[in-house]
């Protein structure tokens, strides 16, 4: 088997609970052609750099797939069909990255940053 580095861009009309839904359904196909899903990241709504079909923003998802050449086939031909999705990139890797995304791991790191920063002074009302 294949491992595959799989990002998918839909538009920014639909909810994140439909983009998480076609991430679920590329993880039944996967399944369904013999191969495992290994990660699943969904990254958001973010900013396109310029128009793609109109649309100014788009639903990231990064998948981590271990699977047969046939099984990726059938799910970049169903993507294709689908009118939900702006654009798909399909990369062959040696080993599946397993790690958070350096652009979930930052927001991970922000988050943690601010859980530990004391509160500020001016923010409390102070009486006379």
């Amino acid at each position: 088997m294949a491992l595959y580095e799989h990002t998918v861009m839909t538009r920014q009309d639909i909810s994140a609970q439909q983009a998480e839904a076609l991430n679920d359904t590329i993880k039944d196909l996967i399944v369904a052609g013999g191969g495992t899903v290994a990660k699943i990241e969904y990254w958001g709504l973010r900013n396109l750099t310029y128009r793609v079909k109109k649309n100014r923003k788009a639903h990231y998802s990064l998948l981590a797939i271990d699977t047969p050449p046939a099984a990726m086939a059938e799910v970049e031909r169903q993507l294709g069909i689908n009118e939900d999705v702006l654009r798909w990139l399909t990369v062959k890797v040696e080993e599946l990255d397993l790690e958070l995304s350096p652009l979930l791991a930052r927001r991970e790191r922000e988050r943690e940053r601010d859980r530990d920063r004391p509160a500020r002074t001016d923010d409390v009302a102070v009486e006379a």
